[in-house]
């Protein structure tokens, strides 16, 4: 089955060199060489007055991957999107990570970034593998305000002894609030709650702790 679906979606390209041949399935295509398998199928040498090479390839799309899928939905959604944004795409291990750029990037980050969180969980339903996005370093810069935010009222609570409860958090957001106040001496935290957004708690430590 898998033989003949290859058959059914073949297509052959001539150019003056492999690079020339890739590069015209390419723009026939309309398919990045990444997104499409290739085989030389011939290499002629040709006499017009003038002898030439000429290669041909024959192509077929590659079966979409969970992966590819996510980019290939981003891509088509961002065509029709009214905002110029262009994306890269990197993998780490089972991570996706979509970095966007582009002249309108800076809406993505208005709002505390709630564009770009939102094609984030767009993203997440359609790919099988964790995806986070970022764009002009958010992620980065969010994190430090973060443990910074944390570690502040850290402080506060190991001097004045009184609890204090930060907003609801994600887990991975919850998981830098703990190792950002585990710095601070004299207090300790747990998470309050019992749905995906819980709140974190500071305490002063008791000796016995």
């Amino acid at each position: 089955m898998e033989k003949e679906e290859k058959n059914n979606q073949t297509q052959e390209f001539k150019g003056r060199n492999l690079e020339d041949a890739i590069s015209l399935a390419e723009h026939e295509l309309d398919l990045s060489r990444s997104q499409f398998n290739y085989e030389i199928v011939a290499e002629k040498t040709t006499l017009f007055g003038i002898k030439s090479k000429e290669i041909v390839i024959r192509t077929w799309p590659k079966k979409p991957s969970s992966e590819s899928k996510a980019a290939q939905f981003l891509q088509e959604f961002l065509s029709i999107f009214p905002l110029e944004l262009e994306f890269t795409l990197k993998k780490r291990n089972d991570l996706l990570y979509f970095i966007f750029n582009g002249k309108d990037k800076h809406l993505l980050l208005r709002k505390d970034g709630a564009l770009l969180l939102a094609f984030q969980h767009i993203l997440n339903k359609i790919s099988s593998y964790k995806v986070q996005t970022d764009c002009d370093f958010f992620r980065k810069r969010k994190e430090q305000q973060l443990k910074q935010h944390a570690q502040k009222k850290a402080q506060h609570v190991h001097e004045t002894g009184k609890d204090e409860f930060l907003d609801p958090m994600n887990p991975y957001e919850r998981r830098l609030v703990h190792i950002a106040v585990n710095r601070i001496p004299g207090v300790s935290t747990e998470s309050i709650g019992n749905s995906f957004l819980k709140r974190v708690k500071i305490f002063p430590q008791t000796e016995e702790e």
